[in-house]
């Protein structure tokens, strides 16, 4: 029974730390100025966001599954070629259930853009930079 509670232990402390690491990422990234989280929510079939509007500038995003009961990811590519995903802003590894994912810093240009999620799957979404 030691043995069972001590391994139940030890992952909760690695779990917990990992989130806190996570989190140290995320706040680093917002005090330095190079990148702002633009957060977005996964339903089952859809983003809850159907439209987002951002400044030109570097951006990290934050996508959370919320009860879609599968891996999710996220796609940002031109308008003008859907084709053309930008690979920055792809999540780094398939959301779970119920929990949230990042991409890598992703610098947008003004323009139209498109986003969705190739494992949901959802309908393509417009992202304005003014």
């Amino acid at each position: 029974m030691k043995k069972v509670i001590s391994i139940l232990v030890i992952a909760l402390t690695f779990t917990v730390i990992g989130n806190a690491q996570e989190t140290m990422k995320k706040d680093a990234m917002m005090k330095d100025g190079k990148a702002k989280i633009v957060s977005l929510e996964q339903t089952k079939g859809e983003f809850t966001q159907k439209t987002i509007t951002l400044e030109e500038g570097s951006y990290v995003f934050e996508i959370s599954n919320n009860n879609v009961g599968h891996k999710v990811g996220f796609v940002l590519a031109p308008k003008s070629n859907p084709d053309a995903h930008i690979k920055t802003a792809y999540v780094t590894k398939a959301v779970e259930n119920n929990t949230k994912g990042t991409s890598n810093t992703t610098t947008l240009a003004k323009g139209e853009y498109v986003y969705f999620c190739p494992l949901n799957p959802t309908p393509q979404y417009t992202l304005i930079v003014k």
